[in-house]
């Protein structure tokens, strides 16, 4: 890295290849190419990047046209920072079944995210994106059939794994497929300027696509024509789709592949794990089901060899699926008696400072003077018609973003005075404001919520007037409309360390 760029998207590619020693079996060099370290954390920001300049170039791609595309996430993520920095709208489709982790980060870039059933799989979520493209005129990606997705991978990822192994010889490059684009780029280049090299590919055990033998349906256009007949729910998401796609299927019809490995779903798992807790690489299910086909491949490999394993992308990914089902959130058996071993900071009994004898009483401090100024602007905000629900707040308050988001989902409309933020610091006008409420309500606690300048209290008095009818008619009675739904909790938007147990 070490340099300034221009842009995000001149920092795509030049992935770091890492020697793996804990985990590497003796006498053979074992090596793993991190393409979590792209900028939106997987080998699919090359892709997003090749396609849409590939569009661009060849005037398929009209500036301001939305680009829309079919992804289980990774390539929605890559597209979603490539159309922001581009300034184009992304719609993607993706089946819901694939983690929100994807689909919330695919938001957060601008991007519209339009989930399909899971029943019907990937070719559902692609139907869906060919449909939409088609009524609207939006540019569909087609990365399952785009050649510009392997041509992205011939000139950078292939160039990359030559120049790292330049001084020596690589002898195994282990990759899964997902829609073939890293296959048929890397494998065409190294066929021919790395002949010595055997490429590995690595599909589900139980969804043996590839290892089948049996051909994939097709359209005249490349793209499939329904769900392999051998295709089965597997759990590595982002790898082998619900078809083989075309660019994978040219890599077969080249004879580009040497051998292909089956994989256990429960051995990637265990191998993700295992690469972050004994190596400290943070990466994905599919990263540890490739790493396991590397080992598979280490156990015949010969004294000596190089071994080169593609990681496709972050661990972030799948925080909500299996691959952390078993990371508690709260503290651990053997965490609370290390919590115990010393007397401090403990929440199992009173704080050091409850413990310790008591200080000598003070007076109280009288109440801060409540200036004219500040108790006008207090009456002049919670008396305003035209916006009748507002909220005194602190910006770093996670109380306060609880009943931001309440108010965001349930779509009522409110006015934020932040107290702390720096339009009100001069002359502590914050702080002025804070003594001018507390003189009105008596509390002295933040948020505070009012409508139609009826004090309602701090966070959860606002969820509580919610499910007791209150709030909703005070919205009503003032004429703010909402989306809500009083059989909603909101309480679930309280901080997740928060919520009852």
């Amino acid at each position: 890295m070490g340099k300034r760029y221009g842009n995000i998207l001149e920092t795509i590619g030049r992935t770091p290849t890492v020697r793996i020693n804990k985990l590497a079996p003796a006498g053979v060099n074992l090596y793993v190419k991190i393409e979590a370290f792209n900028p939106m954390g997987s080998v699919k920001d090359r892709l997003a990047l090749g396609v849409i300049e590939d569009a661009e170039r060849t005037a398929k791609l009209k500036p301001g046209q939305t680009v829309i595309e079919a992804t289980s996430g990774n390539t929605g993520i890559g597209l979603a920072m490539v159309c922001a920095h581009k300034g184009y709208p992304l719609v993607v489709t993706m089946a819901e079944n694939f983690s929100v982790e994807r689909r919330r980060l695919m938001r957060f870039l601008g991007a519209k995210v339009v989930l399909t059933p899971a029943a019907e799989k990937g070719t559902g979520m692609l139907a869906k994106a060919v449909e939409l493209a088609e009524t609207h005129g939006w540019f569909l990606c087609r990365q399952f059939e785009n050649e510009a997705n392997p041509d992205i991978h011939t000139r950078t990822t292939a160039e990359e794994i030559l120049a790292d192994f330049a001084d020596t010889h690589l002898d195994y490059w282990v990759t899964g497929f997902g829609t073939g684009g890293t296959l048929k780029g890397v494998a065409r280049v190294l066929k021919r300027r790395s002949p010595r090299t055997q490429i590995v590919v690595c599909e589900p055990d139980n969804s043996q696509m590839l290892g089948s033998g049996i051909a994939q349906a097709r359209t005249p256009d490349g793209s499939p024509a329904g769900s392999h007949p051998l295709f089965r729910p597997h759990l590595m998401q982002g790898w082998s789709p619900d078809f083989i796609p075309k660019l994978t299927e040219d890599a077969v019809a080249a004879k580009l592949i040497d051998r292909i490995v089956p994989i256990n779903g429960g051995e990637a798992l265990k191998l993700a794990r295992e690469l972050a807790q004994k190596e400290g690489i943070f990466v994905g299910t599919s990263s540890g089901a490739t790493f396991s086909g590397a080992l598979t491949v280490c156990k015949d490999a010969a004294a000596g060899a190089n071994v080169l394993c593609m990681l496709p992308d972050t661990g972030e990914r799948y925080l909500s699926t299996p691959l952390f089902a078993d990371v508690p959130a709260d503290m651990t058996d053997e965490e609370i008696e290390i919590s115990r071993s010393t007397p401090r900071y403990r929440f199992d009994k009173p704080s050091a400072a409850a413990a310790a004898p008591a200080a000598p009483v003070k007076a109280p401090e009288p109440p801060p003077e409540v200036t004219p100024a500040a108790a006008a602007f207090v009456a002049e905000a919670t008396g305003d018609k035209q916006q009748p629900v507002v909220m005194f707040a602190l910006e770093w308050c996670e109380f306060c973003w609880s009943v931001r988001r309440m108010f965001a989902e349930y779509k009522i409309p409110y006015r934020s005075v932040d107290i702390d933020s720096v339009d009100y610091q001069k002359d502590d006008w914050g702080g002025q404001i804070r003594a001018a409420l507390a003189a009105r309500t008596t509390w002295k606690t933040i948020p505070q919520i009012f409508v139609g300048g009826e004090f309602v209290g701090g966070a959860t008095d606002t969820f509580d007037a919610w499910k007791s009818g209150r709030l909703p008619a005070l919205l009503a009675k003032h004429g703010v409309k909402h989306g809500g739904d009083l059989a909603g909790n909101p309480y679930s938007f309280l901080p997740t360390w928060l919520h009852p147990r």
